[in-house]
C-alpha cells in the first residue's frame, strides 16, 4: 500500500524538467529543442561559420570556449564572430593527444569546439561523451564522429550578398540549416539565417 501511495505523490508524477542549457543567439536557438545547447550534449556541425556562431552567445554571457584541432582557425575570424578572445583557448594541433586534450578542456570550459582527426576510436568517442555529460559541458564537433550525437546541424543552402555587377565586397551570407538528433531533438527543425560575411 505504501508503494502505491508513493506512486501518487506529486513529485513522482511531475513531468521531467528540461535540461540546463547554454545560450544560443537567435535565430539559431530555434534549432535546439530547449532553445539552447543542452549541457552534457554533443552537437555536430558541418560548417565552421555555424560553429563559431554557436559560440557567440555563451561567450557573451561570460563563459569560456575553446577550439581543438583547427590549425587554420584565425583569431581575427573568431573575434569578428563576436567571441571574446580573453576567454577563448586554442589548441591548434594536438596530434595524437587529441582525445586527451578535449577531455582536459571539458574539465574547465563550457563549450569545446573540436575537429576530430581522420580516425577517432569509438572507445575515445564514448569516453568523451561520458566526460561531456559528467562535466555538463557541450562538445561541438566539426567533422566526422564515430558515435551518435545528440543534435546534428547541417548546412543545406548558402547564398552570399554584397557583390553587384562584379564589384563590391561580400557583406552577408544567408544560410539554410537543418537540425535533427535523438530524444527531444528527434523532430527535424529548419532555420534560415543571415550571418555577417
Amino acid at each position: 500500500m505504501a508503494s502505491a501511495v508513493a506512486l501518487l505523490r506529486p513529485d513522482v508524477l511531475a513531468p521531467p524538467q528540461p535540461p540546463a542549457v547554454l545560450p544560443v543567439a537567435a535565430p539559431l536557438d530555434a534549432l535546439f529543442p530547449y532553445g539552447g545547447m543542452a549541457r552534457g550534449s554533443i552537437v555536430a556541425v558541418d560548417s565552421l561559420t555555424v560553429a563559431l556562431a554557436l559560440l557567440t552567445a555563451p561567450s557573451a554571457a561570460g563563459g569560456w570556449c575553446a577550439a581543438v584541432g583547427l590549425p587554420d582557425l584565425g583569431l581575427a575570424a573568431v573575434a569578428d564572430a563576436g567571441i571574446d578572445l580573453a576567454r577563448f583557448a586554442v589548441v591548434a594541433a594536438p596530434a595524437e593527444q587529441w582525445a586527451v586534450t578535449v577531455a582536459t578542456l571539458l574539465d574547465g570550459v563550457g563549450v569545446v569546439l573540436a575537429r576530430p582527426p581522420a580516425r577517432v576510436a569509438a572507445a575515445d568517442a564514448r569516453r568523451l561523451a561520458a566526460r561531456t555529460r559528467e562535466r555538463r559541458g557541450v562538445l561541438l564537433v566539426y567533422g566526422g564522429w564515430p558515435e551518435q550525437v545528440d543534435l546534428r546541424i547541417t548546412l543545406k543552402a548558402s547564398e552570399w550578398s554584397g557583390l553587384y555587377g562584379g564589384y563590391g565586397r561580400l557583406l552577408h551570407r544567408r544560410i539554410g540549416l537543418v537540425a535533427s538528433g535523438r530524444g527531444a531533438a528527434a523532430r527535424e527543425r529548419r532555420v534560415t539565417a543571415w550571418l555577417p560575411g
